[in-house]
């Protein structure tokens, strides 16, 4: 007689007993940790500090230059890269002793690996003087390391498998709609970081119009980058919107309305900061908001798609 058995999300997707208190909270840490790092990024590239340490890994040929201007930005962003990848791996250490899951453990190992692509990435962009296009995936793998760091908390947290029980159809019905935002964000994040890098964050130097019209004259780079930057916002805008609306109609008692709450209160504080970059010419705790607010709305997207998708024997690890 042949036995079979049925997917369970709940109990395939649950944390591993009494230990998975001990790999939360380093979770939280690392997700933390990674918050503040992305800070200390957009504090070094919006003072101007990218290069006031020359060298890598050293600093001026020592693990501690004096941290004086420029210096104290730029090697205080590799102190704390250094902390967010001993927090990573002390979490891929927890979860490969203590977690049941595999999918599980091969997160927390992605993390490391990321973490230490992003390192590289660092470095690359010193020594080869600011690329603009490695500059560019430094940021943009910044955001995915943080995506995963939210994922991270998420699958570790003790109300977890409570989360994946109340996800129904309508829920999983929404995980298009979200990848979708998900996914223009991740595009938007790139434009931005090529306005950045491009040091084109004034090209179009008013707001809203653009040069007093809906439409500049496209006639250089930088004002053509901008110019997209402020497309991909409507772009995002629109289906943000609409999937905070869809949420919202599910009642608060699903796993999606939090989250959700949380991405209408963020899109609204990214707008009124993107507008602020443009009427305070770029003032420094303006365009650092700008960019670690973009960061949490993308980790709030993230987390309300992976919700939706929570329920699903793919993400879990089970079969039938």
């Amino acid at each position: 007689m042949r036995s079979s058995t049925t997917f369970d999300p709940a109990q395939a997707m649950s944390p591993a007993g009494s230990h998975s208190s001990l790999t939360h909270r380093l979770a939280w840490l690392l997700c933390a940790a990674t918050a503040v790092l992305l800070t200390a990024g957009a504090l070094v590239t919006g003072t101007g500090s990218s290069l006031a340490v020359p060298d890598w890994p050293l600093a001026y040929g020592r693990f501690f230059p004096p941290m004086v201007g420029g210096i104290l930005f730029e090697h205080g962003h590799r102190m704390i890269a250094a902390a967010v990848g001993l927090v990573s791996l002390a979490l891929a250490l927890s979860l490969q002793f203590g977690e049941r899951r595999r999918w599980v453990r091969n997160l927390g190992w992605g993390a490391v690996a990321l973490v230490l692509f992003q390192g590289l990435l660092g470095g690359i962009t010193v020594l080869l003087l600011l690329p603009r296009a490695v500059s560019i995936s430094h940021a943009l793998f910044a955001q995915l390391f943080f995506l995963v760091t939210v994922a991270l908390v998420q699958v570790t947290a003790p109300g977890w498998a409570r989360i994946v029980s109340g996800v129904g159809p309508r829920e999983r019905s929404l995980a298009p709609l979200g990848s979708a935002a998900l996914f223009a964000l991740l595009g938007q994040l790139v434009l931005g970081a090529a306005v950045r890098h491009s040091n084109a964050g004034l090209a179009i130097p008013d707001f809203p119009l653009s040069y007093g019209a809906l439409i500049p004259p496209l006639d250089s780079f930088p004002v053509l980058i901008h110019f997209l930057h402020r497309l991909g916002a409507v772009v995002v805008l629109v289906l943000v919107a609409l999937v905070c609306a869809r949420s919202w109609r599910l009642g608060t008692a699903s796993p999606l309305h939090r989250p959700a709450l949380a991405m209408a209160g963020l899109l609204t504080a990214q707008f009124v900061l993107g507008a602020t970059v443009i009427w305070s010419q770029k003032a420094v705790a303006v365009t650092t908001a700008h960019v670690v607010v973009g960061a949490l709305l993308l980790g709030a997207t993230g987390l309300l798609t992976f919700r939706a998708l929570a329920a699903s024997p793919s993400l879990a690890g089970g079969t039938r």
